[in-house]
């Protein structure tokens, strides 16, 4: 029994890993077609606007609510901390290296993959599941052209603006928790801001946008137009999207500062 039972689960390991790797490959591939009909981008710039305004646009609540509630909570807290060593004054140095490196970006793009990426998930896995994605094809039509690009390029022009929106609006939150709570003049919390910024903060920060949005866009969109299995299938596809996507965000957050703090 024990020889048959870890045999079995051998098995079911290889088989799962064989599983793992045909996916990645298939997403290889369908990431790969989603660059190349990039050229074809002013055929499709209707899709195109829809798209930025779908996560531009309208995405504009939902990141200053995120923004500003982080940035508050963070002049509080860390103004607490700072105040203990006397140091109240480098609060907003402390804030701006949060919110425009790490705080800013991450929250933006966690925010996106959860309202942008369950879209394109359950839009495409919908389209799939009614055999919409098949009749575009039948018709001649590259549906990763048409439905996959212009969201990849509208992710890619909208969300820099969307990271600086949630940097600025992030840092008056903390301004004015400092000028409120903390009794700090403005005049010190911005003069501890401006002289003290490098490229290297705006780096950090602005390049996470564009690979925040690659990711996002392909892995909903991948899991999308993987959907199967009627709408419970589609419900599944657009949850493990998310999922996906918002652990990407993550690992890809703390491997873009790393290379960018090492080579600046």
């Amino acid at each position: 029994m024990p020889l048959t039972y870890i045999r079995n689960l051998v098995d079911r390991t290889i088989l799962q890993l064989k599983e793992f790797l045909l996916i990645m490959q298939e997403f290889f591939y369908f990431s790969v077609r989603a660059f190349t009909t990039m050229p074809k981008l002013k055929k499709y710039w209707r899709d195109f606007l829809d798209q930025a305004t779908i996560c531009g646009a309208d995405s504009i609540p939902i990141v200053l609510v995120s923004s500003i509630s982080i940035g508050s909570l963070l002049a509080i807290e860390v103004g607490n901390l700072l105040e203990d060593f006397g140091a109240k004054t480098m609060l907003g140095r402390s804030t701006a290296l949060s919110v425009i490196r790490e705080l800013g970006p991450l929250l933006m793009g966690l925010m996106l993959s959860a309202r942008y990426g369950s879209r394109n998930g359950a839009e495409l896995g919908a389209m799939k599941i009614s055999e919409q994605i098949d009749a575009l094809r039948a018709f001649g039509t590259d549906p990763v052209a048409k439905l996959v690009m212009p969201r990849l390029a509208a992710a890619l022009v909208m969300f820099i603006p969307l990271t600086a929106l949630a940097d600025f609006s992030g840092l008056q939150a903390a301004a004015l928790m400092a000028q409120h709570y903390h009794k700090i003049d403005p005049g010190i919390f911005w003069n501890a801001v401006y002289p003290r910024l490098v490229a290297k903060d705006f780096v950090v920060g602005f390049l996470k946008a564009p690979v925040f949005a690659i990711i996002i866009t392909l892995v909903s969109s991948f899991n999308g137009f993987s959907a199967r299995g009627g709408t419970a299938g589609v419900g599944k596809s657009t949850i493990k999207g998310i999922v996906v996507s918002s652990g990407l965000v993550l690992i890809a957050n703390f491997y873009v500062s790393k290379i960018v703090l090492e080579n600046m």
